[in-house]
């Protein structure tokens, strides 16, 4: 168990990073995955597929991050990437792209599936995407694509770690309020833990130090400013004299008494329609039963 210097009012366990022996015995049979395990991930991508309601097909599916490697911990997720030839869909790659992270994000917040208490997050990949994590399985195809080392160098430089997150928390506290370098900021800590996968895999001091902001809830006070400042940008505060109406004696109380009469209120229809065949004599022109 590794374990980095504290930050002040951080709680312990963000910065604990455990390295096993062995993987996650709930998820794995030693290398291979558990066969009811597999079963879930294969129908939630499925039920994925149908969400997105593009006429392709999944090329592969893939689990990777930590739970497909030694150094998971109760933050883990259950990194499911849906392998798509983003090409099928449409010759505007970059369209393409934008819509499946549209509805990767409505799908991730509407659902909250857990295998064995871990989180699924769903990704759409596309099919020549470079993978850079030292563990990926093919759920599709129930074998390992990289298979993660055991011998991994558990000494790692914990103090750099710290010094990286204080300094992202540094730039994020300071861009607060201030659209522009929240989206910068945002956009530096997306290309550290890139350059961090591509040159030193799951244990680079960049991806763990991201595991850290999220694990913080940094990532997500970051993402919901982004959204807040943005929205307030967007609109058009409420006119001062609709405020002053509603401030009125009695305008709480007639509001309700009237939206409860309307609520009540039944529109009463001899015959319902197209409940049987139409009378005789009913146009030609009129839809088929059931139409």
């Amino acid at each position: 168990m590794l374990r980095v210097k504290i930050k002040k009012g951080s709680p312990q366990n963000l910065y604990k990073f455990p390295i096993h022996d062995t993987l996650n015995k709930h998820i794995w049979d030693e290398l291979q995955l558990k066969e009811e395990v597999r079963e879930k991930l294969l129908k939630i991508s499925q039920a994925f597929l149908d969400f997105l309601k593009i006429d392709t097909e999944i090329k592969d599916v893939r689990l990777t991050g930590s739970l497909a490697n030694y150094n998971y911990s109760k933050y883990s997720d259950l990194d499911l990437h849906i392998v798509l030839d983003f090409s099928e869909i449409d010759e505007n790659l970059e369209l393409v792209s934008e819509y499946l992270r549209s509805k990767k994000k409505i799908w991730n917040d509407l659902h909250d599936i857990k295998i064995k208490d871990y989180e699924v997050e769903v990704y759409p990949e596309n099919v020549n995407e470079k993978h850079f994590s030292t563990g990926v399985y093919s759920v599709l195809n129930n074998e390992w694509i990289e298979q993660p080392e055991k011998d991994i160098d558990k000494h790692l430089d914990v103090q750099t770690i710290v010094d990286k997150v204080e300094s992202l928390v540094d730039k994020i506290e300071d861009a607060s309020g201030d659209l522009e370098k929240l989206k910068k900021a945002k956009e530096k800590i997306i290309n550290m833990r890139k350059a961090g996968l591509e040159e030193g895999g799951e244990y680079s001091i960049e991806n763990l130090a991201f595991k850290v902001l999220r694990r913080g809830g940094y990532i997500g006070d970051l993402n919901q400013q982004i959204n807040k400042i943005y929205d307030d940008q967007m609109s058009l505060e409420e006119a001062e004299g609709d405020i002053e109406f509603q401030k009125r004696p009695g305008f709480k109380s007639t509001y309700i008494k009237n939206r409860n009469a309307l609520i009540r209120t039944k529109v009463k229809i001899k015959k319902a329609p197209f409940t049987k065949d139409p009378p005789e004599g009913f146009p030609e022109s009129a839809p088929p039963l059931g139409q």
